[in-house]
């Protein structure tokens, strides 16, 4: 079945409950921006040739991950020889470009190694897909329909990094928003969807690179997006910028993603460099709650993610570090229940059907059911090096390599 364009990624859900239409994975994250789908017909094995309903190869070099809408899948990528950074549509069915369009064509930024020149993972409404990027020294926003007409293209501020640009968009309401946190006088923006205008800005503290997406949930009795970055940990009102409640450090920088545990009530931060830290945080404060509201702490590197975002499942959180250690701790407690050298990783945490998928950089996927004792339910190998996020969608994991882009599913 066909959705409306129009559908928003809540309305999405809810038509998953009540007709068994598919999410979509609208952006960063997927439907809730925490790595989290509802469907449970996910494929659990596969090999770089069984159970692949296709595989194409990608254009350039990215590190994007894919989002799927209806029979769109969308991702991003740098074409080095000429400096164009493009967007693209694909047909879900059979992996067939729909379309390219250069975004923006600009020199080469300087990055830091496992960075790209296409790292931002765009976002979706349905109707409009945005994408961003960095063009010299200032941050680039565009906004494409689905036949690949683009509506507007701004420049909403400087961008100053040794390490490159990655800032995903995040959409809230009629809102595009992207995090601006850069070695200078750093800022998050909301965007008009409609037309790209400025709507609120927030001025960033401490002036330091980081690359946390936002992630927008209700709780507490408002609405918070949260995220860490800039030597703080903070939570702000979305639909116009203001600041619920900051924590001061507790490290410099930040790239994962802040999820949050429903029956714990916790938001989970993980952060690490210099300092490692793994934080609990009560979600009900206002103003500094650096010493108020941390609930449990860890500041054992191994148990800590600098780039990999984790993951909120069952009773438990999980989370894995760059170098490898998967980890899984008691939600409430931060008890730890297992930790297990999975090989090195840079992709985020997904999980469906009450496994978690764990991707590492040689695209090896180990699926794990969360819970008090280790359980390895698969191992899968791609065959190739892969550094984005799995995406899933309509029963299918979509899985993009350094060379391909991969729909893995059971059913055509």
């Amino acid at each position: 079945m066909r959705r409306r364009p129009g559908l928003t990624a809540a309305g999405a859900g809810l038509a998953l409950a009540v007709t068994g239409w598919a999410e979509p994975w609208p952006g960063w994250r997927g439907p809730r921006g925490d790595g989290t789908s509802r469907e449970t017909a996910v494929p659990v094995h596969w090999t770089a040739t069984s159970n692949v309903l296709w595989k194409v190869a990608v254009p350039g070099v990215g590190h994007a991950s894919p989002i799927v809408w209806d029979n769109h899948v969308f991702t991003v990528a740098c074409l080095p020889e000429t400096g164009d950074r493009v967007l693209l549509a694909l047909d879900r069915d059979s992996g067939r470009t729909l379309w390219q369009r250069t975004v923006v064509q600009t020199p080469l930024e300087r990055k830091h190694p496992l960075n790209s020149h296409a790292s931002s993972t765009p976002a979706t409404d349905g109707e409009s897909v945005y994408a961003a990027f960095l063009d010299g020294e200032r941050m680039l926003v565009a906004a494409y329909d689905f036949a690949g007409h683009q509506h507007w293209l701004v420049r909403p501020g400087e961008f100053h990094s040794m390490h490159g640009f990655c800032s995903s968009p995040v959409l809230f309401e009629d809102k595009v928003i992207v995090n601006g946190d850069h070695d200078g006088d750093g800022y998050i923006v909301a965007l008009a969807r409609s037309d790209g205008r400025e709507l609120w800005r927030i001025d960033r503290p401490n002036k330091t690179r980081s690359y946390c997406a936002p992630t927008i949930f209700e709780i507490a009795g408002r609405t918070q997006m949260v995220l860490s970055g800039t030597e703080c940990v903070t939570s702000y009102d979305p639909h116009d910028g203001r600041l619920h409640w900051i924590i001061d450090g507790p490290t410099e920088q930040f790239v994962a993603s802040i999820v949050y545990h429903a029956s714990a009530g916790l938001f989970f931060v993980t952060g690490g460099y210099p300092a490692h830290h793994l934080l609990a945080v009560r979600p009900d404060g206002n103003g500094n709650i650096t010493d108020t509201h941390i609930a449990w702490r860890h500041r054992k590197a191994s148990y800590v993610a600098y780039v990999p975002s984790p993951i909120a499942a069952g009773d438990y959180f999980l989370v894995v570090s760059d170098l490898g250690d998967g980890c899984c701790f008691a939600a409430k407690s931060g008890e730890l229940m297992w930790q297990e050298d999975f090989g090195e990783e840079h992709a985020s945490l997904v999980s469906a059907n009450g496994l978690v998928y764990f991707l590492n950089d040689a695209g090896v996927t180990r699926v794990v059911r969360p819970g008090p004792r280790l359980e390895v339910v698969a191992v899968n190998e791609l065959g190739e090096r892969c550094y984005a996020s799995p995406a899933i969608s309509d029963g299918r994991i979509y899985l993009r390599s350094f060379q391909h882009l991969y729909a893995i599913g059971t059913t055509p």
